[in-house]
């Protein structure tokens, strides 16, 4: 499923002209930096015992590390407190190494704000000897992303969506075929660089190395996607706590992504308003009797809420759990509408099939699934994350998959999937033809 498509901003070997490599032993982590929560992933790696090893790059993953915290210093996916994210991030990465019993100095990490948007860009080049090489592939990539302009977006993710030989349009993998005129069509993902900039700022304060940095629908969909989806087309919504993420896949390829700064804290947020109660309680409901689908809830079924400021007998009432539901549903409904909008201006609903998949914390809501059903119109299921045989119920669940994800994705990092290191920090801000070139020849070299 995942094949065709490879990184921008890469790791030392590639900087090095190699190619990205499935790990093949030891430990890999995961780094999911959420608006409320942040999570660390702690994977060994093991040689396969099934024969299921195609996707896998011949090795499995085995947890044996687990720790979250409440998120603090980020908002709507963006840091916006140095020291208090990065406290956050120390004591979730603390957690899950007390449990795996060892170290970490490297995680992938997760990408949810700095204004993500995706484009299609097109370029076409004369081949040089009228058989298509991959210098060929190299230089009409490189034209492609030149149209980026690097200091005002960076690139995570660049996916050959087709290429042109000729006349002949749809060609997957043009490398040995004749002809004289090749052209490709590019989606590209690119987020605010100073986003980009801060991120790796509280991770190497935290003393941790940025293996990769992933988009979060991405990520979310190597976790809770089957292969037969992405290939036929299907949207991955990744509905977390301040923002809702999406991406369309079609044909393996990732080729579109965009977001909407709704999630579930506005959900949040709206019960503590409009029922006058503190913001912990209206989570506390939201998660234990939260639904989207008030015809499904019992006028007579009422529940407690304590008003806030309130004392004595005057600070508890009594309010249906229908009532609940309707504060719930007009926010999922806004969210699915802004989404089902952007699929239609992205040109590319044609790519995005008949399939919905939605994780994500929020996604777990009574009646979330059905409410994205009515409004977009699609079949809609929703997705757990998979990484290992026997994963603990506690992190078996949507708000979890962007985590489980990037452990797959180190796994086998073959996609669109970018992988900054410190070391070359001055290389990933400066950007220029030289980065493009190599861009275009990781590309040529993924085919």
């Amino acid at each position: 499923m995942w094949g065709g498509s490879v990184s921008v901003v890469e790791l030392r070997g590639k900087a090095q002209g190699k190619s990205p490599q499935p790990a093949r032993g030891g430990t890999v982590a995961a780094l999911d930096i959420g608006s409320s929560k942040i999570s660390c992933l702690i994977a060994e790696v093991t040689p396969a015992k099934s024969r299921q090893i195609e996707s896998t790059g011949g090795n499995d993953l085995r947890l044996r590390g687990v720790g979250h915290q409440l998120s603090r210093g980020v908002r709507g996916g963006a840091v916006v407190d140095v020291d208090a994210a990065e406290r956050a991030i120390r004591l979730a990465v603390d957690a899950a190494e007390r449990m795996a019993g060892q170290t970490i100095s490297e995680v992938h990490v997760n990408v949810s704000g700095g204004r993500p948007s995706s484009k299609l860009y097109v370029a076409a080049e004369a081949t040089q000897t009228g058989q298509v090489s991959p210098r060929d592939i190299e230089r009409v990539i490189a034209n492609a992303m030149a149209q980026v302009d690097p200091g005002r977006r960076k690139v995570l993710h660049a996916t050959p969506v087709q290429y042109q030989l000729d006349a002949a349009r749809g060609v997957k993998s043009p490398l040995g075929m004749y002809g004289e005129k090749l052209g490709v069509e590019l989606g590209v993902v690119t987020v605010e660089p100073a986003h980009l900039h801060n991120l790796m700022l509280v991770i190497e304060r935290a003393h941790l190395n940025a293996a990769s940095f992933v988009v979060a629908p991405y990520a979310a969909a190597k976790s809770v996607l089957a292969p037969d989806e992405g290939s036929l087309g299907v949207t991955l919504i990744d509905m977390g706590g301040a923002t809702t993420s999406f991406a369309i896949f079609f044909e393996g390829n990732l080729v579109h992504a965009d977001m909407v700064a709704l999630g579930g804290q506005h959900i949040t947020n709206d019960i503590a308003r409009g029922l006058s109660t503190t913001i912990a309680h209206a989570e506390r409901m939201k998660t234990l009797w939260g639904s989207a689908l008030a015809a499904q809830v019992d006028e007579r079924d009422m529940v407690s809420v304590p008003l806030l400021g309130e004392k004595g007998f005057d600070a508890v009432q009594q309010i249906p759990k229908s009532m609940l539901a309707g504060i719930i549903r007009p926010r999922i409904e806004e969210t699915f509408e802004l989404i089902r909008d952007k699929i239609e201006a992205s040109g590319l609903r044609s790519f995005a099939g008949r399939r919905v998949v939605l994780t994500g914390g929020a996604s777990q809501l009574t009646g979330v699934r059905e409410v994205a059903a009515q409004w977009l119109d699609r079949q809609v299921r929703l997705g757990t994350p998979e990484i290992t045989p026997g994963i603990p119920d506690s992190i078996a669940n949507g708000g979890f998959a962007v985590a489980a994800g990037l452990l797959n994705h180190a796994l086998k990092p073959d996609a669109q999937a970018s992988v900054p290191k410190s070391e070359n920090r001055e290389q990933l801000v400066a950007g220029g033809a030289g980065y493009m070139r190599k861009m275009g020849r990781w590309i040529a070299e993924s085919l």
